[in-house]
């Protein structure tokens, strides 16, 4: 067991207990006005007790057409969420653990289905997996009016008494769509050069500050996609360093994008069942022509390698050129690589996500030495299944109830 591993550590002045952080995951638990419910709040209270550094939750939308396209989006665009908010602050920190809430606007990677309202991007550019929609490019108004509420996103976090926030600016989603020039193909102030994709962030840095003072706001980043012309590793140092001199409390440095497939969460299999029967994109297919669209959507879905710790030669480099603490999330799931990537690679920070789905208590489990490495399979269905059901591990299986209708399904069809 590494000392340093688990030893206090220190996120702008925010005590962290160890440095194994719970990286934001989707869970699907807030109500239909996207407040918080009782059962996240117990989710969260389970992986404070179970040891970990510190919490990310789950992304909350600032304004209502960035809410995801999933069920029990959370959102933290209404003042009367706080108190509900507050309950889990309070909750979490009994056992000493900081929660930093991750905010974020979805971008193109939602549908009118979802919002009911027009679906908005830097570009009018139609994303390749949520096609259903061309999107409508932001005017100056609109994108002014996504930076302030960014800002009344982050004074609201403040006030539920959430340690810091964190920017959502990976994955495709709408500050990531600025960033990068796959999606960017602005003409205009917002585009072109990078100080100009980057301008919306700095401007909510910029607004946060001088309404929150030195309250922490992280960010979330994307070192590389699988776009063309989309994120690279050398562009994303330069992001990092803009970030930092915005005020940029920690970066915690990802990948990809929902167009790439499962290129930001990767494992040995695609999960096809789980997609065909819940995926909006796949789940109304006739049930004969699943069978011919499941080895074509494994084929048109390649995972990319590494499966493990392919974020952590980009955050490395990330690390050179800047000051402030570095995250590395992806595929790190044993005490060995975390060892490693404390000890010998000069990161201050891993995060992980899946781990912590199958089992909160996974960091109690490795500071005893009890265990030294996560029981997650990778096989992805937590996500797949996460459009209409809450954050649950499913280990490679279809829930109970699926498997039965579409085993009926087939006999009727016989």
């Amino acid at each position: 067991m590494s000392i340093a591993v688990f030893e206090q550590a220190q996120i702008a002045g925010v005590k962290l207990r160890n440095r194994i952080i719970r990286s934001a995951t989707y869970e699907g638990m807030a109500d239909e006005n996207g407040f918080p419910t009782e059962k996240l709040k117990n989710l969260y209270i389970r992986l404070a007790k179970g040891g970990v550094g510190a919490i990310i939750t789950g992304y909350a939308a600032v304004q209502a057409d960035g809410k995801s396209n999933a069920v029990g989006k959370a959102m933290i665009d209404d003042d009367r969420s706080i108190p509900a908010y507050r309950e889990i602050t309070d909750a979490v920190h009994e056992y000493d653990t900081p929660i930093i809430m991750q905010i974020s606007h979805c971008g193109r990677q939602t549908r009118f289905k979802s919002t009911g309202l027009p679906v908005v991007a830097p570009s009018a550019l139609r994303d390749a997996f949520y096609n259903e929609d061309i999107p409508r490019e932001l005017s100056e108004s609109g994108i002014q009016e996504i930076i302030d509420n960014f800002v009344s996103a982050i004074i609201r976090a403040k006030k539920a008494g959430f340690d810091g926030v964190e920017l959502h600016l990976a994955h495709g989603y709408l500050l990531s769509e600025f960033l990068s020039s796959h999606s960017n193909r602005r003409k205009d102030r917002w585009g072109g050069s990078i100080e100009n994709k980057y301008r919306i962030v700095g401007e909510i840095f910029k607004k946060a500050k001088e309404r929150v003072g030195d309250y922490p706001i992280l960010a979330k980043i994307n070192a590389h996609d699988g776009r063309k012309n989309g994120m690279r590793i050398e562009e994303a140092g330069k992001i990092a360093q803009m970030l930092e001199d915005s005020g940029c409390a920690a970066i915690e440095v990802s990948c990809g994008t929902v167009e790439d497939g499962f290129y930001t969460l990767r494992g040995e299999k695609l999960p096809a069942d789980a997609a065909m029967d819940y995926m909006f994109k796949y789940k109304n297919i006739p049930g004969f022509l699943k069978k011919i669209a499941k080895p074509v959507l494994k084929t048109l879905l390649k995972q990319p390698k590494p499966l493990l710790k392919y974020n952590l030669d980009a955050a490395f480099e990330i690390r050179k050129s800047i000051n402030i603490p570095v995250i590395v999330v992806g595929g790190i799931n044993n005490m060995d690589d975390i060892n490693d990537i404390i000890k010998n690679k000069n990161l201050d920070f891993v995060s992980m996500s899946r781990p912590f789905i199958i089992e909160p208590d996974i960091v109690s489990k490795f500071s005893k030495g009890t265990q030294s490495h996560s029981k997650c399979i990778m096989c992805n269905y937590c996500i797949a299944i996460s459009e209409e059901k809450p954050l649950k591990c499913y280990y490679g299986k279809l829930p109970q109830a699926k498997q039965v209708n579409s085993d009926e399904s087939e006999t009727r069809r016989k």
